[in-house]
């Protein structure tokens, strides 16, 4: 016979907890772009120890816990209110990794115990996590429904253009059947083109000249290439310029997915050299190396884009700094970090040209306002026939929004 035994409710820190809030709060620490760290590798999976610090920090500040418990924590958690908070952190920790949400490297928490010691859970330095592609796409969620917010837009549709198509959505004006539309018919017009010309009676004869079908409005689709400059120079000068540009990936590759299914987006990363990085990947990207090849990362988008049969394709760059790099013929990287170097400005200038061949528009957020960088931006855009912005690290998002979304109340010819 089954039994069930009740006992007494004890409160508890956790109570009305949502780890989702938790997560959309802890986003920066989760999509840190190496800031912190200056010159250190951080090549390595995210310690297991910064997440319970960065955890109870985001407690503090959303009035879960007293900041006088978080000094205690600090030291020494081996005792009292401070051990029990360690016990809850684990708890927190264990429920982000069984729902889903992180992936823990061993060694991970172990099964909760009323008589373990905290401390002994999760050994200092030596666990890792990992984001999830759940926790991911929940983060480009938030990401994007704050960026719209500031917006103060509530919806989005596609990509409409003044172009009609026989598709599927149905609009009021019709048209006369022509050999490979889509055969959306309007039975009403049909029948009443067939009567003018044969008069009521049946049965009623339909003839080729009498079909008519609807018109729907042509959308198109847009092939997009975000491309990242991940220098150092993003988190040089005291501000950090990559982590804001990674939440806005997230966000427009969440957009782009659950909005615009037709359109693609691709994510490629320029420094020495460029690369090609899957979205899921993003959150995981730091800065480094060290120079700006601005060439070989519109190199390598225009082939990306170029592969793709979209009705548009563009290029969304987002850059602090000047190009101090190419890739030569034989495959040499050749750099110049002082000034604006003659023969990579050539090269560079080169390739945007060959962009806007190949019909593709550059579109440039410049996060950095020296006035010889303002030149440099404003002579791509010149080539390229594109739009330049500049924009800090703040409004960002905004504006690349922003730019994406126009695009659907925009005549494009």
């Amino acid at each position: 016979m089954p039994i069930t035994k009740y006992t007494k409710w004890v409160p508890s820190l956790l109570d009305g907890l949502s780890l989702e809030e938790l997560l959309d709060q802890m986003s920066e620490f989760l999509l840190q772009s190496g800031f912190q760290y200056g010159f250190r590798d951080v090549s390595n999976p995210y310690d297991l120890e910064a997440l319970r610090q960065a955890i109870i920090e985001k407690l503090v500040e959303m009035g879960k816990i007293p900041e006088s418990l978080l000094q205690q924590w600090l030291d020494d958690r081996s005792q009292g209110d401070a051990q029990k908070l360690d016990e809850l952190i684990d708890q927190i920790i264990r429920r982000l990794v069984e729902e889903g949400w992180i992936q823990a490297q061993d060694p991970a928490p172990a099964p909760f115990d009323e008589n373990s010691q905290g401390t002994d859970d999760v050994p200092a330095g030596s666990a890792r996590f990992e984001l999830t592609d759940k926790s991911i796409d929940f983060l480009g969620f938030r990401l994007l429904r704050h960026l719209l917010a500031s917006l103060g837009r509530s919806s989005f549709g596609r990509h409409e253009t003044a172009h009609f198509a026989t598709g599927v959505e149905a609009y009021q004006a019709t048209k006369e059947y022509e050999f490979g539309d889509t055969l959306n018919l309007d039975i009403s017009s049909t029948l009443l083109h067939a009567v003018a010309r044969e008069g009521l009676g049946v049965p009623l004869n339909l003839e080729h000249e009498d079909l008519m079908v609807r018109q729907a409005e042509y959308e198109s689709s847009c092939s997009t290439v975000l491309l990242l400059d991940t220098s150092h120079s993003m988190i040089l000068y005291g501000e950090d310029r990559f982590t804001p540009a990674k939440r806005v990936a997230l966000a427009l590759s969440h957009l782009i997915r659950t909005q615009y299914p037709g359109d693609s987006l691709r994510l490629v990363l320029f420094h020495d050299s460029a690369e090609e990085v899957p979205l899921k990947q993003l959150a995981r990207v730091v800065v480094g190396p060290y120079h700006t090849n601005t060439c070989e990362g519109l190199r390598l988008a225009r082939r990306l884009l170029m592969a793709d049969k979209k009705d548009m394709r563009q290029i969304v760059m987002i850059t602090d700094g000047k190009p101090s790099a190419i890739t030569l013929p034989n495959g040499r990287i050749y750099k110049n970090a002082f000034g604006l170097d003659p023969m990579i400005l050539e090269e560079t200038f080169k390739e945007v040209a060959t962009c806007r061949k190949a019909g593709i528009l550059i579109n440039t957020f410049m996060l950095a306002s020296d006035h010889y960088l303002v030149d440099f931006v404003k002579k791509v855009t010149e080539i390229c026939r594109g739009k330049a912005y500049f924009t800090t690290a703040v409004n960002l998002g905004q504006y690349i929004l922003m730019d994406y979304l126009k695009k659907k109340v925009q005549t494009i010819h």
